[in-house]
């Protein structure tokens, strides 16, 4: 069985050095890179399980790398950032990032939340064998065992993380969904981050699905309490 592989982005190399000894430590194969380019290159090389990313690089900010992986990968992604203000990090999720962690951090912690994404294994995933392979509603079709999504008889882009909150939600229409039962669902029961998480992740749904995201039909806010899908 191949070692798990994570790449770690950071252009100070003692924050690199300190996360990839620790990283080696706990039996993770370990490749670094100090810029955007680079990081990009090495991904696409390496394949890695997991990038750790500091947003600010040269060459290429770590949200724009992060953009780029997501649009050839399903890699995880855990981003670093010296700020703290939470638009930040929900720039950082809305392109894909699974978590995020603020400069200084432990790294014990980091390597802890490295170890729960891995468990993960894309929980909704495991629910699609016992279920429908293909969802059907009016203009929007959903394949669990290819992971496509046709929306108007045009496939629809979407991350994993995107794919698996849609699924979670078709399932079930009309159900209302808090944040935290979204959360154990898609994002597993180890998550640590945000819960505006799940708000991001709706939001570009809603940007990709509906006709009028300001005005949604197919994925409903229920005030108070969460979401639904009103499937057709």
């Amino acid at each position: 069985m191949e070692p798990i592989t994570i790449l770690v982005v950071d252009d100070e190399q003692p924050i690199v050095d300190l996360v990839a000894n620790y990283l080696r430590a706990a039996g993770y194969s370990v490749y670094c890179a100090f810029d955007g380019p680079t990081a990009l290159t090495l991904a696409r090389s390496a394949r890695p399980d997991l990038v750790i990313l500091d947003v600010m690089l040269p060459g290429l900010d770590g949200i724009e790398v992060c953009r780029r992986l997501h649009q050839e990968t399903d890699v995880f992604v855990i981003m670093l950032t010296a700020r703290t203000e939470e638009v930040d990090k929900l720039i950082g999720l809305s392109v894909g990032a699974d978590d995020y962690m603020t400069k200084p951090f432990s790294p014990r912690e980091l390597v802890a939340r490295v170890k729960a994404i891995l468990r993960r294994s894309r929980p909704v995933a495991e629910l699609t064998a016992s279920c429908r392979p293909i969802l059907q509603f009016e203009a929007l079709v959903i394949d669990s065992e290819r992971r496509e999504v046709c929306w108007n008889e045009t496939l629809v882009e979407l991350t994993p993380r995107e794919f698996d909150l849609l699924y979670a939600l078709a399932r079930q229409p009309g159900r209302v969904f808090t944040r935290e039962e979204l959360l154990q669902r898609v994002w597993g029961r180890d998550f640590l981050g945000i819960d505006r998480v799940v708000d991001v992740h709706i939001g570009t749904l809603r940007r990709k699905l509906e006709d009028n995201p300001a005005a949604p039909l197919l994925i409903q806010t229920v005030r108070g309490v969460g979401y639904k899908f009103v499937g057709k």
